[in-house]
């Protein structure tokens, strides 16, 4: 942390001030005619998914292709996307899942992930970012609107629709486009951010109280709108001898998450865990999730990490300047309010569902197929060996994992009366047998969207 550090210059990282952490210009539909058999059978993985065809249609029908042929960032960035679709549809879109891509897959989807610093890998990038295009007319004409004119997520979300999807149901687009819309709203908080940080470095405090207050309403617009995944052992991607393991497709792979949490200083631990001097980047999973962010947002990250100085100046400035920490104060409740909406989010569409997916049968395993996804609940005669947490696409726990980054948001406090009513104080830690009967409810998820039924009913994901 440092007051003489140059702020980050936006451009340098693929960050805009109107888009955030979207590209400005709107993602390829389509490939060029080169990459057309890619392209093909990513319109129709719904209809190969369901009649269990997609392996051998992709084993027969997809060339070798060069990827010395994709010209632009835009077009890696769909090559990234339609890549990703195609390999997890492979994996997991018959009966037995394949650790094993074959080489038309694996050898260009790893060289175009290298190119964007990414990991081969169904990333939010991939799922989310580069993956949705307008309805009618121009995306842009909302831009020129601004983000202070869209009062109603829908007036946004109605004019967008997902290029790509595993099932084709508007269960998925939405889950994606949710994330799409919440990148855009969120995209004036990184401005706001580094324009608070150079007050705080010009000893401008009215200045600095003025963007925290205007990030606080932000925030709260945010709010108000609204063990690891996969095969045990990885993937043999291609001829590769060794496999590969990646987590999977998690919102904690939002830059825009992260770019908040540094702007306000707020420290996150490993889970479980408990340290003063933690901070977001020695978060194991934290710091893992940057390696599956475009490598210019993570570079980013690392930048602002350097000069987030806005509690420094608050803390110091305390005692002299009370408006000064009400306002800091009021940026992070709003940031923990976001949390605690998050959790509630999950709670219903995820957690609620999952509960109510494993009173569906009496079989003592039950594997509910929807193409990408297995979903499996377990029952043995001991409750410690049925007792399993559900867990994100990204490997960790749910709950327990986005219950802590919402009580951590809260320790940021800097004032007096913000500490009394943010900072978590720990509740003691339950019994043995407690913690037994609390988890034994909980099925375990595996596959990268979580889970997906298609018998017409509501459907749910793991990713979040």
């Amino acid at each position: 942390m440092s007051y003489d550090y140059p702020l980050p210059n936006l451009q340098d990282y693929d960050v805009s001030p109107k888009t955030g952490f979207l590209p400005e210009e709107l993602p390829l539909a389509e490939l060029p005619e080169y990459f057309k058999p890619w392209e093909k059978i990513a319109k129709v993985i719904p209809a190969l998914l369901l009649t269990h065809r997609v392996r051998s249609v992709i084993d027969k029908q997809v060339p070798l292709l060069s990827t010395a042929n994709l010209k632009t960032e835009a077009e890696y960035r769909r090559a990234y996307t339609v890549l990703g679709f195609l390999a997890h549809a492979y994996i997991w879109g018959v009966s037995e899942p394949t650790n094993k891509l074959p080489e038309s897959i694996a050898k260009p989807w790893i060289e175009v992930s290298d190119h964007l610093r990414l990991p081969p890998i169904g990333t939010y990038a991939g799922l989310c970012l580069w993956n949705y295009q307008p309805i009618f007319g121009d995306l842009h004409d909302l831009l020129e609107n601004g983000h202070e004119n869209i009062s109603d997520p829908s007036e946004f979300l109605d004019n967008i629709q997902t290029i790509t999807t595993y099932t084709g149901s508007l269960d998925e687009s939405w889950f994606y486009l949710v994330s799409v819309y919440f990148e855009y709203i969120g995209a004036p908080c990184i401005s706001l951010g580094l324009n608070a940080i150079q007050n705080a470095r010009d000893n401008e405090p009215e200045k600095l109280i003025a963007n925290l207050q205007k990030l606080a309403e932000l925030i709260d617009k945010l709010g108000s709108n609204m063990e690891s995944v996969g095969l045990e052992g990885g993937v043999y991607y291609g001829n590769e001898s060794k496999p590969r393991v990646y987590a999977g497709g998690s919102n904690a792979q939002s830059s825009l998450i992260q770019t908040l949490d540094l702007i306000l200083n707020v420290d996150h631990t490993a889970t479980g865990e408990s340290s003063p001097k933690a901070n977001s980047a020695e978060n194991p999973f934290m710091a893992e999730m940057r390696k599956y962010m475009p490598g210019k947002h993570a570079d980013f990250l690392v930048h602002l990490g350097k000069v987030n100085v806005i509690r420094d100046y608050v803390t110091t400035h305390a005692s002299s300047n009370p408006s000064l920490v009400l306002a800091y104060d009021a940026s992070v409740a709003m940031l923990k309010s976001f949390r605690d909406k998050h959790i509630q989010i999950v709670t219903r569409y995820i957690i609620i569902q999952a509960q109510k997916s494993k009173s569906m049968g009496s079989s003592s395993t039950r594997t509910l197929r929807a193409g990408l996804a297995k979903a499996k609940a377990s029952s043995t005669s001991k409750k410690t060996s049925e007792s399993s947490e559900l867990k994100g696409t990204g490997g960790t726990s749910l709950l327990p994992f986005l219950k802590q980054c919402r009580d951590e948001t809260g320790n940021a406090a800097a004032g007096s009366w913000g500490k009394r009513i943010l900072t978590y104080k720990a509740a003691p830690a339950p019994k043995p047998d407690e913690q037994e009967e609390q988890l034994e409810t909980k099925p375990t998820f595996i596959g990268l969207a979580g889970q997906w039924r298609d018998d017409g009913a509501d459907s749910t994901q793991g990713h979040w």
